[in-house]
């Protein structure tokens, strides 16, 4: 089979990881900017999934067209490519990679039943690291 071919299937099949365990779309490119939830909400619009930052962990910050906000790992289940890089369709997150679709309300994979990643709600409320900060 043409070696081209072979990595085509290969991506196509969630196979395409490295030793090290790293997918090679993450290996290929540089880390993307991550801001604090806090900023990041403030910053962006509905619509949209962006990296960042919640108590030290790397999430997917999802902007849903009612203006609310959650956040998911930013690393899809299938094969740990990064959520952020993928786009929001109403209340659903894509995965860029190879379309696996979230409801980012509950989590619940459309692709796999029973599968589900965990969302939490997000505010501009959230300070890095300490939960809801009143105002």
């Amino acid at each position: 089979m043409d070696p081209s071919v072979r990595a085509l299937v290969a991506d196509l099949c969630g196979e395409d990881v490295l030793a090290s365990g790293e997918s090679t779309q993450q290996a290929m490119r540089p880390a993307p900017r991550r801001l604090p939830v806090a900023q990041a909400v403030a910053r962006c619009s509905a619509s949209r999934v962006v990296p960042a930052l919640l108590e030290g962990q790397e999430v997917a910050l999802c902007f849903l067209a009612d203006g609310s906000t959650v956040t998911v790992p930013d690393q899809c289940p299938h094969d740990g490519g990064l959520l952020s890089d993928g786009f929001m369709e109403g209340d659903t997150l894509v995965c860029g990679r190879h379309g696996w679709e979230f409801d980012a309300r509950t989590g619940q994979c459309s692709h796999r039943s029973g599968l589900c990643i965990p969302t939490q709600v997000a505010s501009a409320g959230l300070a890095e690291g300490s939960g809801p900060v009143d105002s």
